[in-house]
């Protein structure tokens, strides 16, 4: 096996930032520092920044993200979601793709850098169903112009065709097929609303656990990882 894959695959690490790794020179085989990808891995010894690496089958985790934690590693005013999971666990894990502080709901993590670059690359269009809260009681109109698209504050491009399902005056159910900064948030902005409370419940085939509190976890079955492909 490649240095580059079996890096990518012992830490969850993307093909880029495995080679910005090598790069660094914070890789070493067999204790000697090695800046080619393309070294052949067999039982060598593999330490990233002094971290001895193995390879691993990789994890799958579905969390009910609460209120109040970031899907980042590192807030001086938050919690990180991976305080939510087991410290023997959060090893070399990923959030693959965010939710915002203040958003509740779905949330995929991994250590499998290329299914989670799957997941979020913009290419596969993978849909995101949101149960969305507003100020105010939506405008007629609403739907048939986020399924047209909707030209957010500072973006060239209007978004792609959106759907929305009417669940009450002031909730709704929006499936999009992007991941723009805020677009939820901005989307019923530019349509004069305002977004007070906001849960993802679906990403592509992937549903939230009914059964799952908040702030707790699972892993994924093998169907819910494969529906990634």
């Amino acid at each position: 096996m490649r240095l580059d894959r079996f890096l990518c695959e012992a830490t969850g690490l993307t093909r880029s930032m495995a080679k910005k790794a090598l790069f660094r020179g914070e890789v070493t085989v067999n204790d000697e520092v090695a800046k080619k990808g393309d070294i052949k891995i067999g039982d060598q010894q593999v330490h990233l920044n002094g971290r001895l690496l193995n390879l691993q089958p990789p994890r799958y985790l579905m969390l009910h993200k609460p209120q109040g934690y970031i899907s980042a590693s590192q807030d001086e005013r938050h919690p990180c979601v991976l305080h939510l999971l087991p410290p023997e666990l959060t090893s070399g894990l990923q959030c693959a793709g965010r939710l915002d502080v203040d958003t509740t709901g779905l949330l995929l993590l991994t250590d499998d850098g290329q299914w989670s670059h799957r997941l979020r690359s913009p290419k596969r269009a993978c849909h995101k169903t949101y149960r969305v809260t507003l100020a105010e009681p939506l405008a007629a109109g609403t739907a048939a112009r986020f399924a047209e698209g909707v030209l957010l504050h500072g973006e060239p491009k209007a978004t792609l065709p959106a759907t929305l399902e009417v669940i009450t005056p002031i909730q709704v159910l929006l499936t999009i097929q992007e991941g723009k900064y805020h677009q939820v948030k901005r989307m019923f902005a530019a349509a004069g609303n305002r977004v007070t409370a906001l849960h993802r419940q679906q990403i592509g085939d992937i549903v939230l656990d009914h059964t799952l509190p908040e702030g707790e976890w699972r892993h994924l079955t093998s169907e819910e990882v494969a529906s990634i492909g």
